[in-house]
């Protein structure tokens, strides 16, 4: 099965490329409080379809460049 990540879109300005803002939640070990954090992924995007504010789930496929190894497997929400 291939990884799968749910995100937002925060930058569209490359050619057939995103980038993917993914929210983690982990508990301290000591403090007990959930922390978020946060990774942006480069996101293929073949048609060009996702705008800004867009949530998307992304999941892995064969590396395409030096940083782009996930495309986009479908838009969940559109941004108004």
């Amino acid at each position: 099965m291939r990884q799968n990540f749910i995100g937002m879109v925060v930058s569209n300005a490359m050619q057939k490329t995103v980038k993917v803002k993914v929210a983690r939640q982990k508990i301290h070990p000591i403090v007990r409080k959930t922390i978020k954090s946060y990774k942006n992924y480069l996101v293929h995007d073949e048609k060009e379809a996702c705008n800004l504010g867009d949530v998307v789930r992304i999941e892995a496929c064969r590396p395409l460049s030096k940083r782009k190894h996930f495309s986009i497997a479908e838009i969940l929400k559109q941004a108004k």
